[in-house]
């Protein structure tokens, strides 16, 4: 997949159909199940603000044209000032595409979807089952949500945080600790739950201490 850039508040995705295809999802799906359009939307949108730190703090104006070879998807983040949403919409020029443009994918009941309101989560990879069995042990994290997936030959732990819990350097702390165990992973929780074998629902962590002691 291609990022671009475009502005401040602007970002072009290219994305082929043979990588829509090995992230799990299905070419025609995405467009008739607006659930899994979604997931690959987010997945899309999680990658950007880890490769060039776009994030979703406000409502987004979504461009989509479908060309021969995969999707192009322009994203612009609306600046929110006095309740009125302002969006700079870049014109697209190519009058040849098949365009589909879908309006405020943060809506009614999603509007109100700001950084500062979401909860902080993590996917975590594990190279083998053993780091996990360390990590488990070494790191105390039981009043935090985790749950343990295998896929694809690699164990993940989807941890997610409650704000109310730890403040943002606690936060940090905690997530360098695990991290020496594994790896920050930007496969989603979604693919994982749809395509990937659960090991543990919840309280992996402490589950797994107990069943696997030093």
């Amino acid at each position: 997949m291609d990022i671009e850039r475009v502005n401040e508040t602007t970002l072009k995705f290219f994305i082929t159909y043979n990588d829509i295809e090995d992230r799990g999802f299905d070419r025609d799906e995405i467009w008739y199940n607006r659930e899994r359009g979604e997931e690959l939307f987010f997945e899309m949108m999680n990658e950007a603000n880890d490769n060039d730190d776009f994030e979703m703090d406000g409502p987004l104006w979504i461009q989509v044209h479908a060309l021969d070879k995969g999707l192009e998807i322009v994203v612009t983040r609306g600046k929110v000032s006095d309740g009125h949403v302002k969006l700079e919409i870049p014109v697209s020029q190519d009058k040849d595409s098949d365009e589909q443009t879908v309006l405020d994918l943060i809506a009614e009941e999603e509007e109100s979807l700001s950084i500062e309101d979401e909860q902080l989560e993590i996917v975590i990879g594990f190279r083998d089952f053993e780091d996990v069995i360390s990590l488990s042990h070494n790191v105390y994290v039981d009043d935090i949500y985790n749950e343990l997936y295998h896929f694809e030959g690699t164990y993940y732990l989807h941890v997610l945080f409650n704000d109310e819990g730890y403040n943002e350097d606690e936060q940090d702390d905690i997530l360098s600790q695990m991290l020496e165990y594994g790896f920050e992973s930007d496969i989603s929780i979604y693919r994982m739950k749809e395509y990937g074998k659960e090991i543990v629902k919840e309280n992996a962590l402490p589950v797994i201490r107990s069943a696997f002691s030093k």
